[in-house]
């Protein structure tokens, strides 16, 4: 013998949905905006092979000037892995727009819903 569905309940559940549908949706900047998705995966290798390149550049000549091969060029190699991560952080939040109040306060919304 099946149920008959309420609508109460299923006016519920289709308000909880809408919520977590919106939630869940994250807007773009006016700089994330104008790229696709891929084009963003690509500056981003590119920040972070040329912050390496420049580091060999810079390890390299170091290097080559004092004599001392190759501590220059692995210790400015390794910095400059950092900074091009460092680079592609800021790269990926300036192409999304946080939710008002946080990550945290997004989800806490959601969190409250489901235990009613």
């Amino acid at each position: 013998m099946a149920e008959e569905p309420d609508p109460a309940r299923l006016k519920a559940l289709d308000r909880r949905l809408s919520k977590a549908r919106k939630g869940a949706l994250v807007e773009r900047s006016a700089a994330g905006q104008a790229f696709s998705q891929g084009e963003v995966a690509w500056r981003m290798v590119i920040e972070l092979v040329s912050g390496m390149l420049i580091g060999f550049g810079i390890g390299w000549g170091l290097d080559w000037t004092f004599g001392t091969r190759p501590v220059f060029l692995i210790l400015f190699v390794l910095l400059g892995m950092a900074a091009g991560v460092r680079v592609m952080l800021g790269t990926a939040r300036s192409m999304a727009i946080p939710p008002p109040g946080g990550r945290d306060a997004a989800h806490a919304a959601t969190d409250r819903d489901d235990d009613g």
